[in-house]
């Protein structure tokens, strides 16, 4: 890694995604002799089960947890914010915006290219698209209000949360990592937060993030050591 990426050390190695196999003792162990070496200087896990966490942060500290987390999906809202509140971890969102979902970009018309994995999502189904829907229009309505984007109130939510939690959006286009960038600067007062979040709880999203298939190597727990 260290010979591809033309550097002498890695500021945070993550550990994608918990190896069933493996118990995290081992995995951690490996990465403090990283750490000694001066070759890592950080580490963080990817979807880990919560006792998962807490082992590998008995063994050395773990720096952050990354999770998908947008106001698409929040279900990291129940067990592993609290967790990482509790043990003074970092939280990374990835897929921030819901793989393009409150950009505005999807309507109840998309449908998805063949090996386009929200072609097999529930959430993006046509029976549960516009029903989920009610949650762009929000953010529209918010966008006009402050003179933004839809996205960018999206990810202006996500940093408002908490200031050890990080969203990282994906693009390949620059106006588009322009666009996301300018979401740290968007301000709202408590009012208009409260207003907001009074409106979203009263938006219920349908279906699964993930295939069942696919949300089987999510939050998996390592095994313990025998």
């Amino acid at each position: 890694m260290l010979k591809r990426l033309r550097t002498d050390r890695i500021d945070l190695l993550y550990q994608h995604r918990v190896d069933p196999a493996v118990p995290i003792e081992d995995v951690v162990g490996a990465i403090k002799d990283l750490m000694q070496q001066g070759k890592v200087l950080h580490y963080g896990l990817s979807e880990p089960g919560p006792q998962t966490v807490r082992r590998a942060h008995a063994i050395h500290r773990v720096t952050a947890i990354q999770n998908e987390y947008s106001l698409l999906w929040r279900g990291p809202e129940e067990t592993i914010l609290p967790l990482c509140k509790e043990l003074g971890i970092g939280f990374v969102c990835w897929s921030p915006l819901g793989v393009g979902f409150t950009t505005g970009a999807i309507d109840a018309n998309t449908r998805f290219a063949q090996g386009d994995i929200r072609g097999i999502e529930e959430r993006f189904s046509p029976d549960n698209l516009p029903n989920n829907l009610a949650l762009v229009t929000l953010l529209k309505t918010w966008a006009d209000r402050k003179n933004a984007t839809p996205g960018q109130v999206s990810l202006a939510w996500l940093l408002a949360q908490q200031p050890w939690i990080v969203p990282i959006p994906g693009t390949t286009q620059m106006a588009h990592m322009l666009e996301n960038s300018a979401a740290a600067d968007l301000k709202f007062s408590a009012d208009e937060w409260k207003e907001f979040n009074a409106a979203l709880a009263g938006i219920t999203i349908k279906g699964l993030r993930l295939p069942q298939a696919v949300l089987n190597f999510s939050n998996v727990e390592a095994p313990l050591k025998s």
